[in-house]
């Protein structure tokens, strides 16, 4: 791991960024398309960070920041790679953005059967936070 490179996204990335999904993460999003990767990009710059080891993609992680809130998404590490700090390369890289930014608490969305996923982020100092649920609506057509 000693040439990993950890780099905000580029609109060049994209279509790598969503083949590299299709590996390393866990479910799908109604926003894993160019479009809404793009609409990310395009809106908050320096929010998805990719972690490249030799050149090659292996890892991400979504850091957005609303102003208020600092939130983690799609964090991912490709299988081959995993359990060799990178994941926790990106969180930390992730954490120094929204200190830098005056956040002050960072959530995570983990989907609730990826044990795997648990592990790592209470590792990396997350707990889930049994009060709160999330409520969503699909805005699309």
């Amino acid at each position: 791991m000693s040439d990993l490179h950890i780099r905000a996204a580029t609109p060049a990335d994209l279509d790598a960024v969503l083949a590299f999904w299709k590996t390393a993460a866990e479910g799908t999003s109604i926003s894993d398309d160019t479009e809404g990767v793009a609409r990310l990009v395009a809106r908050d710059p320096e929010s998805l960070l990719l972690a490249e080891d030799g050149g090659e993609l292996v890892g991400t992680v979504i850091a957005g920041f609303d102003g208020w809130r600092c939130h983690l998404y799609r964090l991912a590490v490709h299988p081959d790679r995993r359990r060799q700090g990178i994941g926790g390369g990106l969180l930390a890289a992730a954490e120094e953005r929204f200190r830098a930014l005056g956040g002050r608490r960072g959530d995570a969305m983990v989907l609730d059967r990826n044990e795997t996923a648990h592990r790592a982020w209470r590792a990396a100092g997350y707990a889930p936070e049994p009060q709160w649920s999330r409520w969503v609506k699909h805005l699309d057509g």
